[in-house]
């Protein structure tokens, strides 16, 4: 009886954590997250060295990894959301920057978002029928026309803003956009490495972590993102399997490909107790099959935390 009414407190306290967006088929979230309860903390204080050597450990039993990881030609981040009270946050790689192809295009959103706060963007149909595109699809052209309208020094602007941070350099850089996804135009490459799409995981994971807690521009516009980025119209890497193990989770997700460089990112919201952020790059022909395996390995690695976080809790519970 303890147990079951623990575990029912623990539901209520993680469905006032995240916002009104995320939405099971099976649950009702709170509409409001209650900042009184549940303050705002920046997502590297739930950084746990112990989580980040298991994560190491898993990933490094497949030997190909192991040499990918140990080339920084494999990076991986994963927010565990499945205690509210007890976020953790490990990356392997983590602020290695990569060519991410297509997955910087939720930087192109949140400048939009920001720009339709301003007002220097009016949010039309058409506009927001190319956010849908260029996230749902990665319809190139759309993400063009979107970069054509911000501007690459809008873009800079958000990505480097300090409430955000999503670009900076004494962290390896992040979150980068400095070219249109045509053949023609000019670049704003980044200054580290000199990228025109680039990434780093802890950076992604921030993105989504920050969006969850609608802290990106304001709670409306990070549930509007939400809106857009949920249920993927293209099913491959993590959605691929994703479909097979958690066919009732919702998927908030953006990926990116090109020659030898795959990226993907998630945010996973289920109704049997998948709640986590998972993103990866690599550089690798069989970079694609990575991507369908590692959802797999993250969910046996979070299937462990969570007996041991049970075995803990009864412990807790017989030894007052």
């Amino acid at each position: 009886m303890k147990n079951t009414i623990i575990h029912g407190i623990t539901f209520l306290i993680i469905t006032t954590l995240l916002s009104p967006a995320l939405k099971s088929q099976s649950y009702d979230m709170d509409d409001l997250c209650d900042d009184s309860l549940f303050p705002f903390v920046p997502l590297s204080e739930y950084r746990d060295t112990q989580i980040e050597t298991r994560l190491l450990n898993q990933l490094n039993r497949n030997k190909n990894w192991k040499r990918l990881i140990s080339h920084k030609k494999m990076a991986v981040g994963l927010v565990d959301l499945q205690d509210a009270e007890n976020i953790k946050f490990s990356c392997i790689n983590c602020d290695h920057m990569m060519y991410a192809a297509s997955l910087p295009k939720i930087a192109i959103l949140l400048s939009a978002m920001h720009a339709f706060e301003d007002g220097t963007l009016k949010e039309t149909g058409d506009i927001l029928n190319d956010l849908q595109l260029m996230i749902s699809r990665s319809d190139n052209q759309a993400s063009t026309r979107m970069i054509d309208r911000l501007t690459f020094e809008k873009i800079e602007s958000v990505l480097t803003n300090p409430e955000y941070c999503l670009y900076d350099e004494e962290l390896g850089g992040g979150l980068w956009v400095g070219k249109r996804y045509a053949s023609q135009g000019k670049r704003n490459p980044e200054p580290l490495k000199g990228l025109s799409h680039a990434a780093t995981v802890r950076q992604i994971c921030r993105f989504y972590y920050l969006m969850a807690r609608g802290e990106l521009v304001n709670k409306k516009r990070s549930d509007q993102m939400l809106e857009i980025m949920v249920d993927p119209t293209l099913h491959h890497k993590f959605v691929n399997t994703l479909d097979q193990i958690a066919p009732k989770a919702r998927v908030y997700r953006k990926s990116g490909s090109w020659k030898t460089f795959h990226s993907d990112s998630v945010l996973v919201w289920g109704p049997d107790g998948r709640q986590y952020i998972l993103t990866a790059m690599v550089d690798d022909p069989s970079g694609e099959r990575i991507m369908r395996q590692l959802p797999r390995e993250i969910e046996f690695l979070l299937n462990s935390i969570q007996k041991d976080r049970r075995l803990g809790l009864t412990l807790n519970i017989s030894n007052p």
